[in-house]
This record gives structure tokens, C-alpha cells and sequence, in this order.
């Protein structure tokens, strides 16, 4: 790298920023009264693309742990695909159910499907399954959490204040 070209990113602080973005986004998207239907369905659709980056993001883990996983690889690492492989379900089911009770972004593009409160009630059952299911996907990658936002967050700030004091001194 030569002086004046920007730095690569980080693969580590691009997926910490994508998790963040998806992570808020779902927040956003779990409380739809208070943002309304139509922000609720076009944010959550275009999570797609968030999700599907997340996925190739890790997706180097995703095929090495499924190779190892009838073999030698740890508890830890079993309960964490599997974790995953129930979050990739559930996300489907959210979608898709939320894609067939659309109002407003569905509509939009053209498409009127019949009204099914079956579907409503999958919507909802589902949403609340992945609220448990993330909780302890987050639980189990806290300490990645930790010390990503040590590392790219916490010490390029405590950075900053010591090199104001090193240049007051």
C-alpha cells in the first residue's frame, strides 16, 4: 500500500458494521405501530441483501464447520450450526409469511394476495422464535462481540483522548 491509498477494510470491522446494521434493523422492524407497516415491510425486505452478505461474509466458517461437524469439532461449534441453521429457517418463515400478509411493499410491486390469518399468526409466532433463538446466538458469540468492539470501537477512541494528551503535554 502506498501513502495516499485508502486502507482495505477490515473483513472483521465490515462484518461487525453488517451485524450492527442487521441487528438494528431488526429492532426497527420488531416494533412495526411505532414505524409504521410500510417501513416494517420495506425495511425488512431489504434485509435480504444484509442477510445474504452476512451469509458469504461466513461463509468460508459455514462450509469447514459442515465438513467437521458428523467428525471432530467441539460442542460449542455443533450447538452454534446448528443455532444458525434454526436462525436461516426461521428467517425464511418470517419472510416468506411476512410476503404473503403484506399491505403495503408486496402491493406496491404489483402483486395482491388473498388475505390468510394462518399466515399472520406463523408471522408473529416466528418473529418471536427468532427474539429466543438470536438471544442465544448472541450469547454464544459475546465474547467475539467483546473484543470486536474492543478493537475497532473502544481503543481507536481511547486512542484519540491519549494523543490529545500527549499533545497538550
Amino acid at each position: 500500500m502506498t501513502l495516499g491509498q485508502p486502507k482495505p477494510a477490515s473483513p472483521v470491522r465490515t462484518k461487525l458494521v453488517l451485524d450492527l446494521a442487521i441487528f438494528i434493523g431488526f429492532l426497527i422492524a420488531m416494533e412495526p405501530r411505532s414505524t409504521g407497516l410500510a417501513v416494517h415491510e420495506w425495511l425488512t425486505l431489504s434485509a435480504l441483501a444484509a442477510i445474504l452478505i452476512h451469509l458469504l461474509l461466513s461463509w468460508d466458517w459455514l462450509a469447514q464447520v459442515t465438513r467437521r461437524m458428523f467428525g471432530g469439532t467441539s460442542v460449542r461449534s455443533r450447538i452454534n450450526y446448528v443455532l444458525n441453521w434454526l436462525l436461516f429457517i426461521d428467517g425464511i418463515l418470517i419472510m416468506l409469511s411476512g410476503i404473503l400478509i403484506s399491505e403495503h411493499a408486496i402491493p406496491a410491486l404489483g402483486l395482491h394476495l388473498p388475505i390468510n390469518f394462518a399466515w399472520r399468526r406463523l408471522h408473529d409466532m416466528s418473529a418471536n422464535l427468532f427474539l429466543f433463538i438470536l438471544g442465544m446466538h448472541t450469547a454464544l458469540h459475546w465474547n467475539w462481540i467483546a473484543n470486536t468492539f474492543k478493537t475497532f470501537v473502544f481503543q481507536p477512541i481511547g486512542r484519540m483522548f491519549s494523543s490529545k494528551k500527549d499533545a497538550a503535554a
